[in-house]
């Protein structure tokens, strides 16, 4: 039977546990959650371990990155489950502050992200959001100082604006993306999913196969804004109420009218019922 990890709720307490792990000169990655974890979650731990000799998996559900409006106190919590599935991965360390250890009285300061938090993707129907990613995520980087940080890249923004952040700002830290894990229908594993009636989740991977069909288009020379026309078209057919559906310069997420501005990444975020969905694609 595995052992189960170190479950740590305080600052000191972390700083002790990195600092033993830094005293026997020991590499630490650090994989990010808030917690529900499915197997996407479990790819990242996985990465996680061939880069470095210790994990440490951080849970915290982040008032900062949710608006009034959203769903943070339903959002998914399962604590049990969790800490099986990373004591099945043998999981060193698990930080697991409460929100007074990660935002305690007084606190003032935040991080306002730009360059790629401000592509008018999410940022122009989560205006929030970022900022709250940035600033709990500058505070775990210095909390657990890891050598590496591993994010998927379903959250492909993010991903970006983390990247960018931990660069502009020299803290040490090389953040690597990783692949998107899907169900067999093509749907990406997300936490939210379970949020989806037996019809909304035959329906969701309608997503999935727009981005498909758009990118072959694309690379097949149709003209650029039919191929992209198209697949908005199958999305809000299928019952989707479309935020957006765009083809964006994978590293700057910069706006491109042409694949041969590539890198090109395909980037959509839908609602399908009361559930938000978002995806993307390479092209």
């Amino acid at each position: 039977m595995s052992r189960s990890p170190m479950v740590i709720r305080t600052v000191p307490a972390l700083r002790r546990a990195v600092e033993a792990l830094r005293a026997r000169k020991a590499s630490v990655a650090l994989v990010p959650t808030m917690g529900a974890l499915h197997d996407g979650h479990m790819s990242l731990v996985r990465l996680a371990k061939r880069r470095a000799q210790n994990v440490v998996v951080s849970i915290f559900v982040n008032p900062t990155q949710f608006a009034p409006t959203e769903d943070f106190g339903s959002y998914p919590r399962t604590w049990k489950a969790d800490l099986a599935k990373l004591t099945a991965e043998k999981v060193d360390l698990v930080w697991n502050p409460d929100v007074k250890a990660m935002y305690p009285d007084g606190f003032a300061t935040r991080i306002v992200p730009e360059g790629p938090a401000t592509a008018g993707l999410e940022d122009r129907f989560r205006p929030h959001f970022f900022g709250g990613v940035a600033t709990v995520v500058g505070k775990l980087f210095t909390q657990v100082w890891p050598d590496v940080a591993i994010f998927g890249e379903k959250d492909f923004q993010q991903l970006r604006v983390v990247t960018q952040m931990a660069a502009d700002l020299d803290l040490g830290v090389k953040v690597i993306g990783s692949r998107t894990v899907r169900e067999r229908d093509g749907l990406a594993m997300s936490s939210r999913n379970v949020y989806l009636s037996a019809e909304e989740r035959q329906t969701a991977p309608t997503l999935y196969r727009a981005m498909k069909e758009s990118a072959k288009r694309l690379k097949a020379g149709e003209d650029f804004e039919a191929a992209m026309a198209g697949g908005r078209e199958l999305i809000t057919a299928a019952g989707f109420a479309l935020d957006y559906f765009e083809a964006r310069h994978a590293g700057t997420l910069a706006p491109i009218a042409s694949i041969k501005e590539g890198p090109v990444r395909i980037l959509v975020a839908a609602k399908l019922g009361t559930t938000r969905l978002i995806d993307n694609i390479g092209v």
